[in-house]
């Protein structure tokens, strides 16, 4: 009898483990699915953000390499030389100019391109040129009529074309009238020759000057006051006296 309650027992403690066995398998079961959903669920939520960390980068890096809004900042220049590069300004060789002023008559204005002063250069040019034709050749009249006095006598056709009709003066006076005319228009034409050389070099110096002077800087810094003002004079004995003038102010 004590036999059979020991196996009875035994058997009872097999199927107790056996049921436990069992349980532990189904809650094992159950517990499964649950942490195979949640991981699927965490590895969801990190490829999102994955993703989403991916599209910011390429967002990023497209701002990045697409050709930017740059505006360059200004670099301050020299105020001349932009508005020289601006303008184009023509700035001529002084040598150039001189050596065309000396060849050419007025070739150094062309050169500099001031025609403006070219009718005042040709006009100083003809006037002197008539100027010394005139005087030459009333020079060579009164010349020709003096040799003829003292040859030929008064009756030369070269007096008689320079005399006035009706004018009857003695020889000598016509001898010494002819005499001053002479010198007189030779002394003429020999100043209109030096007027002549005078433009010629003016013309020179001129274009020189004009082509030297082409970068200089004329600003309104630059400038010359005369003004009325009140001048005060030491006198010997130490008094002052006060006298009224000009007074000169240059600016540079």
């Amino acid at each position: 009898m004590k036999k059979n309650r020991q196996i009875y027992r035994q058997l009872c403690v097999t199927l107790l483990l056996c049921l436990l066995q069992v349980t532990g398998i189904a809650m094992y079961g159950q517990t499964l699915p649950r942490a195979a959903s949640k991981r699927m669920h965490l590895q969801t939520d990190s490829l999102a953000i994955a993703d989403s960390l991916n599209a910011e980068n390429k967002r990023k890096m497209l701002e990045l390499t697409s050709s930017p809004d740059i505006h360059p900042t200004p670099v301050p220049q020299d105020t001349l030389q932009q508005a020289v590069q601006q303008s184009k300004h023509f700035v001529p060789n002084p040598t150039k100019a001189t050596w065309l002023a000396l060849i050419i008559p007025g070739g150094g204005q062309i050169y500099n391109r001031k025609y403006w002063k070219l009718p005042i250069f040709y006009g100083g040019f003809a006037g002197c040129a008539y100027a010394l034709t005139w005087n030459n050749k009333m020079y060579k009249d009164y010349m020709q009529a003096y040799k003829d006095l003292n040859n030929i006598g008064r009756e030369a056709s070269s007096i008689q074309d320079l005399l006035p009709p009706g004018y009857n003066i003695s020889d000598s006076q016509l001898k010494e009238l002819l005499r001053k005319r002479k010198d007189t228009y030779r002394r003429y034409r020999d100043l209109s020759i030096f007027a002549f050389i005078g433009v010629y070099l003016l013309s020179v110096v001129d274009a020189y000057v004009d082509a030297e002077l082409s970068n200089f800087d004329i600003t309104p810094e630059l400038s010359m006051q005369v003004s009325p003002s009140i001048i005060h004079t030491q006198e010997p004995v130490g008094s002052r006296k006060q006298s009224v003038g000009l007074q000169c102010s240059f600016r540079f």
